[in-house]
């Protein structure tokens, strides 16, 4: 449960000091610290109107909690350029995602992005690709038909 009553009051009421308030409230400095920031920013100050519930608070200083879906489109690398870079030497998965992410960085992430370049990589190729075997598939399945097309890019 959070504590941003008690933060607010504690600041407000006690004019206590961010750290003694972490240390009040038993959380991180950088957490009072946020907390303290939206209040302002959302104009609110001491005493809390009464009809004010925790969820309301959180809803003023937080807006709506914005949920990941399954299921976004992301920009697509070219799976096929990436393996042929791949052959490199000196070029790894990970250098490839970093410039991935620079030139798009709402696209995958880094676990996702190496999951997905495993689902492409043609068979027979090597395993070494820098996420571990047997691991939970934090992305999701591809559906075959999205593997189909990842495998199909850039052989027109």
């Amino acid at each position: 449960m959070r504590k941003i009553k008690e933060v607010l009051r504690l600041r407000l009421e006690l004019g206590l000091g961010q750290r003694q308030i972490a240390r009040s409230c038993g959380i991180g400095l950088s957490t009072v610290h946020d907390y303290l920031e939206r209040a302002v920013a959302a104009g609110i100050g001491w005493p809390l109107p009464e009809d004010l519930g925790e969820e309301e608070l959180e809803g003023k200083l937080f807006g709506k909690a914005q949920v990941e879906v399954r299921g976004v489109q992301r920009p697509q690398p070219d799976w096929k350029a990436l393996h042929e870079q791949l052959q490199h030497r000196h070029l790894t998965l990970q250098l490839l995602w970093q410039e991935y992410r620079q030139a798009h960085p709402e696209g995958y992430g880094y676990s996702c992005f190496c999951e997905r370049y495993q689902q492409w990589r043609p068979p027979g190729c090597g395993a070494a690709t820098g996420t571990q075997s047997g691991r939970k598939n934090v992305c999701g399945p591809a559906p075959l038909a999205h593997v189909e097309a990842l495998r199909g890019q850039g052989d027109s």
